[in-house]
């Protein structure tokens, strides 16, 4: 596990920033290691290699090995022939010094006798060295010019089996399962997978690796083809009806609702819309000032009763005010709960069955993993949510939650939340989620905070 990093920022240097909510001279922030869906991404990437391998090897034809090793062999005899040729001449040079050494040795000059000996052991010895070397370096170059004959190119066309890829397809569940990607989500990817490969006929044009990824894009895109809602449009439709388009979040405590509510907030308002916040958490101590700080950072009107009030009533109120003044958009907040608190849960169905909204958002977080996936579906069951925000997604490695929640309740992820800064909302879609599994990219978000 990648432990978080603690980074300390001086409070005074934070210059441009709205910073209300600290009372302390620092402001402690968590960056967590690793690369976002880092974990998951590595292991397609491993699945996409083996899978090429069976191809190739399926693939794969008697001549391409043997011309491989017969140019090897070629290359490995010709070497040694040019050795040989280095050794005759160093033996002629040899006998002529050998001659002279002997006049030497008539002359009495036995000292330089030796010196001449020793230099010729040496030149020897450098012979042998050189020649093992050579032979090295060609076995080297020999293996892996055999190994990218092999790889290049299909010697013929391959129809692949189920026990051809049973073994890999066996591996990828289990790792699958380690990136907290749900078991449902896991046999759909898989039998797509398999249904893809199996029985396909891929011929020696087609570029195996190529084929392989393209299967699992489109096992993903299967996973991910829930129907979009585009929250843009409805708030143009209620436009036209002058009525404001009413959305509210709901989730467990400590997910980032309030934080997500001021996220969307902003967003609408870069987009020229109006908005209002309704502080239907009232049950939660610090739940009304937290919304109320947000609201004054994005210049946005917060609509609150005291705490404990009815939240229902609450934003019944901020949607009568939005009416009456044309506000486009009303953002709700909600007390986080556990589906176990069975009042609590009462208390949510009775805020959707009065309010009316066009839409319910369930926020989870990320790093949950299959908690949160369990979590939406409990809610699902209990007020049908509309579609997802999922935070903390920047911090997120494994990347099972993202792949995994939409798939399992059926309804589409909106958004996800990337930062710590207002602006650290981005609108998901299946290409945005797929380029990030199988891109070269690796985006790195700032760990600027605002809030």
């Amino acid at each position: 596990m990648v432990m978080p990093q603690l980074q300390t920022i001086n409070k005074n240097n934070y210059k441009n920033k709205k910073t209300h909510l600290f009372n302390k001279s620092y402001i402690h922030i968590f960056i967590y290691g690793g690369i976002m869906f880092g974990s998951l991404k590595e292991k397609l990437s491993k699945t996409v290699s083996k899978l090429t391998e069976k191809i190739y090897s399926k693939g794969k034809t008697e001549e391409n090995p043997e011309e491989s090793f017969a140019n090897a062999n070629t290359e490995t005899y010709k070497e040694p022939q040019k050795t040989n040729e280095i050794k005759n001449e160093k033996k002629e040079k040899s006998g002529s010094e050998k001659k002279g050494i002997a006049k030497l040795i008539s002359l009495g000059k036995k000292e330089e006798v030796g010196s001449k000996t020793d230099a010729d052991n040496k030149e020897q010895a450098e012979e042998k060295t050189t020649e093992s070397v050579e032979k090295k370096k060609i076995g080297f170059f020999d293996k892996f010019k055999i190994t990218k004959t092999i790889k290049k190119a299909l010697g013929k066309d391959v129809v692949l089996t189920e026990d051809d890829i049973e073994d890999v397809l066996e591996e990828l569940e289990l790792e699958l399962l380690e990136a907290d990607v749900a078991y449902d989500v896991v046999e759909k990817l898989v039998e797509s997978l398999k249904n893809q490969l199996v029985g396909t006929k891929i011929t020696a044009k087609d570029d195996p690796e190529e084929v392989t990824i393209n299967a699992l894009k489109n096992a993903i895109r299967e996973i991910l083809s829930q129907k979009n809602i585009d929250i843009y449009q409805l708030i143009e439709e209620k436009k036209k009806l002058n009525e404001p388009a009413v959305i509210v979040f709901v989730g467990i405590n400590g997910t980032g609702k309030t934080t997500s509510i001021s996220k969307l907030a902003y967003k609408l308002k870069e987009k020229g819309y109006s908005v209002v916040l309704a502080a239907g958490d009232t049950f939660r101590a610090g739940a009304i000032e937290q919304l109320e700080e947000h609201a004054k950072n994005i210049e946005v009107k917060v609509i609150k009763h005291q705490k404990g009030a009815d939240s229902a009533a609450v934003i019944y109120d901020a949607i009568q005010h939005a009416k009456a003044r044309g506000i486009n958009v009303v953002l709700a907040d909600t007390a986080g709960r556990q589906a176990t608190n069975i009042n609590l849960m009462d208390e949510i169905r009775k805020v959707i069955r009065v309010t009316k909204p066009d839409l319910v958002v369930f926020v989870g977080d990320a790093l949950a993993g299959n908690d949160a996936i369990t979590q939406a579906e409990e809610f699902n069951n209990a007020v049908n949510i509309d579609g997802v925000i999922l935070t903390k997604v920047d911090a997120d490695a494994k990347g099972g939650a993202a792949l995994s929640i939409a798939y399992a309740i059926g309804k589409p992820i909106l958004f996800l939340g990337v930062g710590q800064r207002y602006g650290d909302l981005e609108e998901f879609n299946v290409d945005w989620m797929v380029n990030k599994l199988f891109g070269d990219e690796e985006v790195k978000y700032s760990t600027e905070r605002e809030f």
